[in-house]
């Protein structure tokens, strides 16, 4: 049993989807859970639920964010958002909300939360990075250059803040079922040309060795691990969760 008793967590993303999965698994743990979305009233609702606090937040607004303190043990960069174009067609405003959202906040994020881990000489950075930090796809540039990002991110992470007591790790999901994967579907059988129908086992399942969507349950147990003392080695490693996606 992982008892993170004491521990103050702040998982972004967090009202919905892995990042709701991630809180109410963190909150069971024994820790103090803030839920940090732009969706107030979902924040809201997954607080009360784990006995935690709320935190409304536009994380694609990051001047907003510069100059803050975190005082936080566990921090969770884990919003994102998708958009699916081929690259002619990318629309500039869409890949520059990609990449505000999700590499620059996380690095606002961590900028804020490391010093008061170094001072603790402890803490948990977990990056929410996906199959698509280690491979690539056609028409999600935007995704795909992020989440490489956030990759290189989470090594230099590891490397500066390991003589502190701190780690650094990203977990690369293949696809979950989650409302962000869900969304996809109408986009998937547009660009790749099937039908709705066909999306889950051409797309979400065409890479993978195993025939079943990962669950958000199995993606928090694994961040649950790297949030625990047993995990103090672990650091600067990409954690796939991918049905074998990256074995090939």
């Amino acid at each position: 049993m992982v008892d993170l008793s004491g521990k103050r967590a702040l998982v972004t993303g967090g009202a919905s989807g892995l990042g709701k999965a991630m809180c109410e698994t963190f909150a069971a743990a024994g820790a103090s859970v803030t839920v940090a979305d732009v969706d107030a009233q979902a924040a809201d609702a997954v607080a009360t639920a784990v006995g935690g606090e709320a935190w409304a937040v536009n994380l694609a607004d990051t001047s907003a964010l510069d100059g803050i303190d975190l005082d936080v043990d566990i921090l969770v960069n884990n919003a994102g958002i998708q958009r699916i174009y081929p690259i002619p067609e990318f629309p500039l405003a869409d890949w520059r909300l990609i990449m505000t959202l999700m590499l620059e906040a996380p690095f606002v994020l961590t900028k804020a939360a490391l010093p008061g881990m170094y001072a603790k000489g402890w803490g948990r950075i977990i990056n929410l990075s996906s199959v698509h930090g280690l491979r690539a796809s056609p028409n999600k540039s935007a995704y795909v250059a992020a989440k490489h990002g956030l990759m290189g991110l989470t090594k230099t992470t590891a490397l500066e803040a390991g003589p502190y007591g701190v780690t650094c790790n990203a977990i690369n999901p293949g696809y979950v079922l989650t409302p962000l994967v869900k969304g996809q579907i109408a986009d998937q059988a547009r660009t790749n040309g099937i039908s709705e129908d066909e999306v889950l086992e051409k797309v979400f399942l065409g890479h993978s060795a195993v025939p079943k969507l990962a669950e958000p349950e199995d993606i928090a147990q694994l961040a649950l691990f790297l949030a625990s003392d047993a995990a103090a080695v672990v650091t600067g490693a990409a954690h796939s969760v991918d049905g074998g996606w990256t074995a090939a």
